[in-house]
């Protein structure tokens, strides 16, 4: 999307339950338990790259923390990573709570916050194992496996970007929602890739996966079985360019951005 890939300077900043505030002030202004918690989102994940990307103190930016159009191996062309499994029917309310969608994702710092935030909905008595550990930003798990209708419930795209942002690369599911399957795509923050069969019971959270592009398959490094996916067709070209509007400049359908 239009957001992914832009670059901001100065200090980080939050919209906490509607209210304006820098990450080093954030704490101070907010008078809520959800602001002082967004703040504290905010502030741990500028904490994690000290506020800026290198040692010559440069603004952090967009491509120092959003891997969209770089999720695959630049070798092999796969995706490598632990699994995390869910069940049926997980909604964009169990990825990411709709309090949460105060956070901007054009924001460096409040990007990485926002994944730190993702599958946080997850009943914890079902999902004792949690997607992203406290306080932590972001997650060890690069594939989730799923079952059927996955991401359903609202249209927001900040489902897609929160689990892009924690880290994750890839959804094998057996089914998806329309709507959050074409985020996907236009977001360029995860391949939605659709599995033949049921795969929640071949797969424990934890294992170590290889998603070949080439063969259209997902192979569980634990047990060796490899299961065959769905084709991605014209929607894997997008993900690749990183996105809908960068797939739409990289073929020329729209004018490249000028160079700053």
């Amino acid at each position: 999307m239009a957001f992914v890939g832009a670059g901001v300077r100065g200090p980080a900043r939050s919209r906490c339950g509607g209210r304006e505030c820098t990450t080093r002030r954030c704490l101070g202004r907010a008078t809520t338990p959800l602001q002082r918690v967004c703040a504290l989102r905010v502030a741990m994940a500028a904490d994690a790259t000290g506020g800026t990307a290198s040692a010559s103190g440069r603004p952090l930016r967009m491509e120092d923390v959003c891997e969209v159009g770089r999720k695959r191996d630049a070798v092999t062309g796969n995706i490598r990573g632990l699994v995390y499994v869910v069940q049926d029917n997980i909604d964009t309310d169990q990825i990411i709570p709709a309090e949460r969608l105060s956070l901007l994702p054009s924001i460096p710092a409040e990007y990485q916050a926002l994944g730190s935030y993702a599958m946080e909905g997850l009943p914890r008595e079902r999902y004792p194992k949690r997607f992203v550990e406290e306080g932590q930003v972001r997650t060890p798990y690069a594939i989730i496996v799923a079952g059927n209708n996955f991401g359903c419930g609202s249209s927001r795209e900040h489902a897609p970007i929160a689990l892009g942002a924690a880290g994750a690369k890839a959804v094998v599911a057996l089914s998806y929602a329309r709507i959050f399957f074409r985020n996907c795509s236009a977001t360029g923050e995860l391949y939605p890739l659709q599995s033949q069969q049921r795969l929640v019971d071949a797969f424990q959270t934890g294992d170590e996966a290889v998603i070949d592009f080439e063969r259209d398959r997902i192979i569980n490094l634990r047990t060796d079985a490899s299961f065959p996916l769905e084709p991605l067709g014209d929607v894997g070209p997008v993900i690749d360019a990183g996105g809908l509007f960068a797939y739409a400049r990289k073929t020329g359908m729209i004018a490249q951005r000028p160079q700053s």
